[in-house]
């Protein structure tokens, strides 16, 4: 009995030193139990000490006082010995900024001998170090110092914690202190981890140890998990170490640099349940490791993938096709796959049959890639899915209905592929689960090969909170069966083809909206005040036929788009107080009239604001400093341009054509640094071209100011604009030279940057204006046409040699034609007419295989017209009108020798022309009198019998026409040759 005794007290001992009272009797900040004294003096002190270094703002450690710091906030204790054991101070996710301790860590917590669980994650420790002492709390098993803004390299003094079992040091650093110490860290102090079990250090730069981290992780051998995700690293290896890694079961390694293959181990590590290699630089086959086997033997060594729940290989660049892999788990006698995401990669193909054989899949999310075809009918046997996203494929075909098998669905998205046929209520009827149906495409094409065809009095058993249907038909009336989807949070019907009203029940389904689009229809009526919004919604009911005044709704819409349609009236006085989170606003293209509110200036939160082509009339009020992007035009805006529009310091779009602004421009533009579109044409606007555009707008990519009444010349200033690339001063009164420097528009001689723009602009090309959008920032184009300009064409415009548009037309300039025009390979469009320009043509223009519309006409020109290549198409006579000294095709004017006569020797042109005339004047009497005879006899008798000789004959008399002005031409131009020979000696 007494050995039983003592037995007894041996266990007991053994249990309280092993520290397992601690897992199973402890309770936050409370000393239940046998102990009754409460905390240890010496823990108390060394507590204080600790909470005397930290900066506490939102006093989270007030409740530090008293005697028993055993119910302090945070402080755990073993509630028999009384020992300090947990410090619990995460902060909450909620706490925000202000509620996050920080200060520095006391050494005093080495007084706590028994610690071994502490948390200060989440915390802001504002780049300080994390102390080296905490390597000396040997108790530890739990340490927590995850998004605590530390910084500098890990001390490699925690390799000490040899107890340790979870070590989470997730983004624990500052990036903004000790750069390059954040970088040095290694891993060779891990290995005295002996009992981890849970590692992540996620975030934190561990490119130092990129070659043999696989080899400092697998000396753990009780590691059962492991994140290593944004770590630098970026080598993978082949193979494994010596010791292996058997006892992993989650394993996180996305968002590296590795730029290979997938080794074979990864998928042949048994106890792997969770496999994340998501965003890297994987190539090749998901199953490359395992290309020279045969089937069989790649399907038994990938047994182990039968333990996999979750595979996440997205964002990587794997191609070919997921047949095999998906027979690897189909083949499982009982597969635990329940996420498969293999989303934004290259992988193509069909999709097999075999994927319906996963039957515990929750998740199949193969979006982004290039897959064929239609989704297979087995997809119907996937009982458990809950998610099915397929979108931006290249699948086409119908939609199965075996979809309608899911009851477990709760989210499908199929858009951007080009699905065709008919969908009804059988695809949809048992999907009781179902919150999100997403099947759209960003096209407005009017071929809409998908049809929406359910009935009207169909019920769904569902309730939705997200419904995209673009680009599919769903009307032509507005659904019914949408009436009681009381639930929706956002309503996308885009380009659904819908000609209808909106039915009345729609208003009062009471709908808490994020997003509403109605775009793109042909909907009518009016639009009631009455829908409600969500916090930052959106609303597009753009593109439709909606009529009356405009709808006014709750303060939580922040963008509202409800350009082209009939709304009619003014824009309500009071906006800026009814929707004051407004950051987006496009009014364009209705018929809205009256002034613009000053209330928009309270509009704090405006960006971008389109009220262009209506009948607004008015001054331009305020606008709110945050405002970027402006387009009033097309309206009837007068007066002068505001001043206050100097202080938008943010602005980059300014639209105002065609209005009646008039004026000068006022100098407070010139705060407006970031512009980089300036449209102001079609006003009044009066003056010389201000200088400080050059000086004080560097990022200007299109100036417009075309049909003003801007006089003086162009200001040298320009030339420095080197991001311009559209620039259009047409029609206006100019005067002066064009300046030397306009070759310095280096933004028409460089590669443009694709994404440098984005908006819409009229650009007067080809001879006729047209709008551009998507493709404006190709566009490359100086018009300066119908001004007073005179001088020479500057030879610099030569060098911008991705010029597409040049119109230098209705000025007066003189000298030639730049010789290496030829330069401007680019050049669409050429017009130089009506100017003074002499000389001859360049040959090298018969080089610009780009160009399709060129006129010349109305100028001195002289000399053949170049002949070959793209002149070949450009034949119309017109485009060399009145040049009277130019000859050759495309116009009747014939060159000297080109009627087979040698060209006149050189100093006897005199003579010559006196013999040329004899012999013309006795070959047109020959002809006159062979005409006599040919007409009499042969015109008067033969030509009444024979209808083909009557063809003949006006044939004849139609090509002697044309000799006969041939030659009144000639001698024209051999007269005014000999004036000016005579004008010339005489000045002589």
């Amino acid at each position: 009995m007494a050995n039983t005794s003592a037995s007894v007290q041996l266990l007991f001992l053994v249990i309280l030193s092993s520290g397992f009272v601690f897992h199973v009797t402890l309770q936050p900040g409370s000393c239940q139990g046998d102990h009754h004294g409460g905390c240890i003096e010496t823990e108390k002190v060394a507590l204080l000490k600790f909470k005397q270094g930290l900066t506490d703002p939102s006093h989270r450690l007030s409740s530090w006082v008293g005697e028993d710091c055993c119910k302090w906030r945070g402080v755990v204790c073993n509630n028999r010995s009384g020992h300090v054991i947990k410090l619990n101070l995460r902060s909450l996710d909620d706490d925000g900024t202000s509620g996050k301790l920080g200060g520095e860590i006391s050494l005093s917590l080495l007084d706590l001998k028994y610690l071994n669980h502490l948390d200060l994650s989440m915390n802001n420790f504002e780049g300080t170090r994390i102390p080296k002492f905490i390597g000396s709390l040997e108790r530890l098993r739990y340490l927590n110092l995850s998004g605590a803004s530390f910084s500098g390299p890990i001390p490699p003094q925690l390799g000490n914690l040899s107890r340790l079992i979870y070590l989470d040091l997730r983004e624990y650093f500052d990036f903004n202190t000790y750069p390059d110490e954040s970088s040095q860290n290694d891993l060779q102090w891990i290995s005295g981890l002996s009992s981890l079990r849970h590692l992540n250090l996620e975030g934190i730069n561990l490119s130092r140890a990129s070659a043999y981290w696989l080899q400092a992780v697998s000396k753990l051998p009780s590691l059962s998990e492991l994140h290593l995700s944004s770590c630098g690293l970026s080598v993978l290896p082949r193979s494994l170490p010596s010791s292996n890694l058997s006892s992993l079961s989650i394993l996180v390694l996305s968002n590296n640099g590795f730029n290979s293959t997938i080794p074979h181990w990864l998928f042949r590590m048994r106890n792997l349940v969770y496999l994340d290699l998501s965003s890297n630089n994987l190539r090749g086959s998901i199953l490359e490791a395992f290309a020279n086997r045969t089937s069989l033997e790649r399907i038994r060594q990938m047994g182990s993938l039968c333990n996999l729940k979750t595979l996440i290989l997205s964002e990587n660049n794997f191609n070919g096709e997921i047949t095999e892999l998906s027979d690897v788990f189909s083949g499982c006698n009982n597969s635990s796959l329940e996420k498969l995401d293999l989303g934004f990669n290259d992988l193509g193909g069909f999709l097999p049959n075999s994927l319906g054989n996963m039957y515990n899949l929750r998740s199949l999310l193969l979006r982004e890639n290039l897959f064929l075809g239609s989704i297979p009918d087995s997809i119907g046997n996937l009982s458990n899915l809950k998610e099915l996203y397929l979108s931006n494929n290249q699948m086409n075909g119908t939609i199965p209905e075996t979809l309608g098998q899911l009851t477990e669905l709760v989210a499908i998205d199929v858009s951007e592929n080009s699905w065709e046929g008919v969908l009804t209520e059988a695809h949809l009827s048992n999907l009781t689960n179902l919150k999100d149906l997403s099947i759209t495409k960003y096209s407005l094409s009017p071929d809409l090969k998908l049809v929406i065809n359910i009935s009207s009095d169909w019920i769904p058993p569902f309730k939705l909170q997200y419904i995209k249907l673009r680009s599919c038909q769903v009307g032509p009336k507005f659904p019914v069966w949408l009436r009681n989807q009381n639930e929706l949070n956002t309503l996308i019907l885009r380009n659904a083809r819908i000609s209808d009203t909106i039915p009345e029940w729609f208003w009062k389904l009471d709908l808490q909206l994020v997003e509403l689009d109605l775009g793109y229809n042909q909907l009518s009526g009016r639009i009631p005040n009455s829908l409600k919004f969500a916090p930052q919604s959106t609303v597009y009911l753009n593109w439709n036929h909606f009529n009356g005044s405009l709808p006014l709704w709750s303060y939580n819409v922040s963008s509202l788009f409800l350009s082209n349609n009939s709304f009619s009236g003014p824009i309500p006085r009071d906006i800026g107080e009814r929707m004051p989170m407004l950051t987006e606003l496009d009014l364009s293209h209705n018929s809205l009239n009256g002034t613009i509110p000053s209330s928009m200036g309270k509009l704090n939160g405006l960006m971008t604001l389109d009220i262009s082509n209506n009948r607004l009339c008015g001054e331009i009020p305020a606008f709110p400093n945050l405002v970027y992007y402006v387009d009033l035009s097309n309206n009837n805006l007068s007066v002068k341009l505001p001043s206050s529009l100097g202080s938008l310091t943010f602005l980059i779009f300014l639209m105002l054509s065609n209005n009646r602004l008039s004026g000068e421009l006022p100098s407070a533009l010139r705060n407006c640094t970031n512009i980089n579109t300036l449209d102001l044409g079609g006003n009044r606007f009066s003056g010389n071209i201000p200088e400080w555009i050059g000086q004080t707008m560097p990022r200007l990519l299109i100036l417009r100011l075309r049909s003003n009444l801007f006089n003086g010349s162009i200001p040298l200033q320009l030339c420095t604009l080197s991001s311009l690339h559209i620039l259009d001063l047409a029609q206006n009164n100019l005067s002066g030279y064009i300046p030397f420097c306009v070759g310095n528009l280096s933004a028409m001689a460089s590669e443009i940057d694709s994404e440098r723009y984005e908006g819409q602009l009229m650009v007067l090309t080809k001879g006729r204006e047209d709008q551009y959008k998507s493709i404006l920032y190709l566009v490359n184009s100086i018009d300066l046409s119908n001004n007073s300009l005179s001088g020479d064409v500057p030879g610099g415009l030569t060098n911008l040699s991705r010029l597409g548009t040049l119109n230098l037309s209705m000025n007066h300039l003189t000298g030639k034609i730049p010789d290496n025009i030829e330069s401007l390979q680019r050049l669409e469009t050429l017009d130089l007419s009506r100017n003074q320009l002499s000389g001859p043509i360049p040959p090298g223009i018969a080089s610009l295989t780009l160009l399709n519309h060129l006129n010349l006409s109305y100028n001195n020109l002289s000399g053949r017209i170049p002949t070959g290549n793209q002149l070949q198409t450009l034949d119309d006579p017109s485009i060399y009108r009145d040049n009277p000294a130019l000859c050759g095709r495309p116009i009747t004017a014939k060159c000297p020798g080109d009627d087979g006569t040698p060209n006149p020797p050189s100093g006897e042109g005199d003579d010559d022309d006196e013999d040329g005339a004899d012999v013309e004047k006795k070959w047109f009497y020959m002809s006159m009198g062979t005409g006599f005879v040919v007409g009499f006899w042969g015109v008067c008798g033969t030509l009444v019998v024979k209808e083909s000789w009557r063809h003949a004959y006006f044939k004849l008399v139609y090509d002697i026409k044309e000799w006969l002005l041939l030659v009144i031409q000639l001698n024209v131009a051999r007269l005014q040759r000999k004036l000016n020979l005579g004008r010339s000696q005489h000045r002589t």
